[in-house]
């Protein structure tokens, strides 16, 4: 994975930090323990986890690598289910390095109309994923995704 491949390269640089606000990194706001699938998934899998209308992108891994990402419309609607994801995925456009500016990140999402960037180090290791809330103005955290598991898991009343 080149460094030309991550948002790193296509953040604004001119935004000055807000001086009343701490400058933050990625790394402090991402989700450290994302939900992945292997990198031999099939578009079955890929559609069995997008079921979840949480889930926003899927990050396909070998060990601890990001080798693709896949968001609903990577997927063309006559891809049989056992055909590989991965020949539709992507990484370029959608990494981002840990010690990226969070306020210039948001800044970039927005801009594009996306909520996701896989956080990966040189290297491609995966770290976590940023995730833009709906709303954005602000990140989803381990607590929020810890809170949704705790909801989906309890009994209907």
């Amino acid at each position: 994975m080149r460094v030309a491949d991550t948002c790193q390269d296509t953040a604004p640089r001119s935004k000055a930090p807000d001086r009343d606000q701490p400058v933050r990194l990625v790394q402090e706001v991402m989700i450290a323990a994302p939900r992945t699938l292997s990198a031999e998934a099939s578009v079955g899998d890929v559609r069995a986890a997008f079921a979840d209308d949480h889930m926003h992108m899927v990050l396909l891994t070998r060990g601890r690598t990001l080798v693709g990402t896949l968001v609903r419309t990577d997927l063309p609607q006559t891809a049989t289910a056992t055909m590989s994801a991965r020949q539709w995925s992507a990484l370029l456009g959608r990494t981002v390095a840990p010690e990226m500016r969070v306020d210039l990140v948001q800044d970039l999402l927005v801009e594009r109309g996306t909520r996701r960037l896989a956080v990966i180090e040189a290297g491609g290791t995966l770290l976590g994923l940023l995730c833009l809330k709906r709303s954005r103005d602000g990140f989803c955290s381990d607590a929020d995704v810890a809170a949704r598991a705790r909801d989906r898991s309890r009994p209907a009343s």
